[in-house]
This record gives C-alpha cells, sequence and structure tokens, in this order.
C-alpha cells in the first residue's frame, strides 16, 4: 500500500495541474472556492462527490451565521454538483444542524428542499451517523446524531454493498422454518449496515485530530467510498476542511480532487496525506469496534456521590408522591 500511495503523491502538482484534466489514481488538493472548482471540473467526471458544507453556525472559518446564506449557497451549488457527477454517480452530503438562540433547524431538510428540485437527483437514502460524545445540553436532548443524505445522479447506479458489509449480531442464526430449515440464514460477508452508522466523531484525543473545528471522521467516508466509487472512480470534496475525505480516497485507492478556500486547510489536508505515505497510521481503522469500557474501570464507576444524590431525589420523589 506504501509504494502505491507514494505513486499516487508522485503524480499530484497542486500548483501546476488543472482540475478539469485529473490523471488516472492521483490526489489533487486546491486552494479554492467551492463554486469556482465545481464550474471548472469537467462535466460528468465525478463517480462520487462527498463533502460537509459549512452549517452558518459561527465557526471560525465561515462568514455567515444566516440560514439564508446557506440556503442561497444551495441553491447556487445544486446544478453544479450535478453537472460534475457522472450518470450513474452518487453525491453524499453530510450535514448537521443550525442552532440559534436554543432554536434548531435541520439542515438536511433544507437540503433536501433545494437538491430534490434537480430533477436528475433521485434520494436513496438518509444515513443517521450517531456518535456518543459533543456538547452537553441543559435545555434540550443533547445532540448526538448527524445525517448524510445520499442522491444517485439518474435510476441505474454503482452500489457495492459487499464491500461494506459488517459482522452479524448472531452470524450462526439459521432458518427454523421452511425449505431451508436448519441452514444458515446470513449472508457469509457479513449483514448489510443499516442507514444507522455508530462511529466515533473526532474530539479531544482521538488519533485523527487536528486543529479544525469540525473534523468528521475518516471511515464515515470509506464506507462511502468502498459502496459507491469503482475502483478506478474519481472522488471529489469542493469543501475539504481538514483533509479526511482525502485521506479516505487515499486509504481507498481512489482518484481524489478537493479544494478549501482556506490555504492552512489546504496545508492540513496535504500534510496529513503525506503522513500516509509514510506509512503513518493516523486514522482509526473501519472495521475497530467501538469501545465498551469495562466494569471495573475507575471511570465506569458510579461514583458514592453520584449514588446518593440519585437516591435523594428518588427518596423526594417518593415523598412528593404520598402527599398528594
Amino acid at each position: 500500500m506504501r509504494t502505491k500511495l507514494r505513486s499516487l503523491l508522485k503524480q499530484q502538482d497542486i500548483r501546476k495541474s488543472s482540475p478539469k484534466n485529473i490523471p488516472a489514481t492521483s490526489i489533487q488538493i486546491n486552494k479554492q472556492d467551492a463554486l469556482k472548482f465545481l464550474s471548472e471540473i469537467a462535466a460528468s467526471s465525478a463517480d462520487l462527490i462527498v463533502s460537509s458544507p459549512p452549517y452558518c453556525i459561527g465557526k471560525v472559518y465561515e462568514t455567515s451565521v444566516s440560514r439564508s446564506d446557506f440556503i442561497d449557497m444551495h441553491e447556487r451549488l445544486a446544478p453544479l454538483l450535478v453537472r460534475a457527477l457522472k450518470r450513474g454517480g452518487s453525491l453524499c452530503w453530510q450535514i448537521g444542524h443550525h442552532v440559534s438562540n436554543g432554536a434548531v433547524t435541520p439542515l438536511d431538510a433544507l437540503v433536501y428542499a433545494i437538491f430534490s428540485r434537480q430533477p436528475e437527483l433521485v434520494l436513496r437514502n438518509r444515513i443517521i451517523w450517531t456518535f456518543a460524545h459533543g456538547i452537553h445540553a441543559s435545555k434540550r436532548f443533547s445532540g448526538r446524531h448527524e445525517t448524510v443524505l445520499w442522491f444517485t445522479k439518474g435510476d441505474e447506479y454503482s452500489f457495492n454493498l459487499d464491500a461494506v458489509r459488517v459482522p452479524q449480531k448472531y452470524p450462526g442464526k439459521r432458518h427454523y422454518k421452511g425449505p431451508r430449515k436448519g441452514k444458515l440464514s446470513g449472508n457469509p460477508l457479513g449483514k448489510n449496515p443499516s442507514d444507522v452508522w455508530d462511529i466515533p466523531n473526532v474530539k479531544a484525543n482521538h488519533v485523527e485530530k487536528v486543529d479544525h473545528p469540525c473534523q468528521f471522521p475518516v471511515a464515515l467516508v470509506q464506507r462511502l467510498i468502498r459502496a459507491l466509487a469503482p475502483k478506478n472512480g474519481l472522488v471529489l470534496d469542493p469543501f475539504l476542511g481538514s483533509g479526511s475525505s482525502a485521506v479516505a480516497a487515499a486509504i481507498e485507492r481512489r482518484s481524489f480532487s478537493g479544494c478549501d478556500i482556506h490555504g492552512a486547510y489546504v496545508k492540513m489536508a496535504k500534510g496529513r496525506i503525506a503522513k500516509i505515505e509514510q506509512g503513518a497510521k493516523h486514522y482509526r481503522p473501519i472495521d475497530q469496534p467501538i469501545h465498551v469500557p469495562s466494569a471495573t474501570d475507575a471511570v465506569a464507576r458510579l461514583p458514592t456521590k453520584f449514588q446518593r444524590k440519585r437516591e435523594g431525589l428518588h427518596d423526594k420523589a417518593i415523598r412528593s408522591k404520598r402527599q398528594s
């Protein structure tokens, strides 16, 4: 793999190469505006477009906190994304929520309303990406999921389910009746991962963490690439950010072209690709199980102080019920 990735990187020349003419098995990363990038890319060239755009929620790289600006940006993006996609290609748009003064807007609803007006786009899945950690809310339930809207350009499309199957909960399960009674009922390669994906988000001491406020995990993009981009396919990301999509494409040996308007993030993404070329495993393996703490771990044991607090609330509730 190291030799293959070295050849990929040798083929790229970010300063000179044009996104209109992407050579086979290359990785190109450019400092560029997303709309300009998509307008210059060769029409019908991408097998998969996967990205996570700015949410307009006030992050350091954003210039607006307006929902109307988010909508306007996507109305301009939609025809350019369709133009760049091959017939049968896939568009995967990873999006979260816009929160303002405690009011939540599900951004995937806004994106769907805009993208669905493109007659060639068909929504195949609304994938829920769930994770265990994040900001703790006190006046609403803590947000622990975002979504990936998977559209295809046209009715015929590429989908490699076998490449992304996951282990069954009961691999030894057998048919209990009918003509196949007693025979194994599952697929030997594993089960369909469904449309709910439990993948750790990139926080604190995560192996992938770099200086970017909204990283998404490499494994999330890997699964999409494995399922939706053929071996000789081209993956695009017009909002590159920290470079997770480029890293995933390099690992999965797909051609890639992406951009970000911020030079610091372009440099960051190039650095992450260089580490892969050097053989560094600075990403969480896609098949690594979710960590389950042992009951003997100190952090997993209920502190006495917490226990007493809970018992006090329970006793108070009982007394209140008796008095009513």
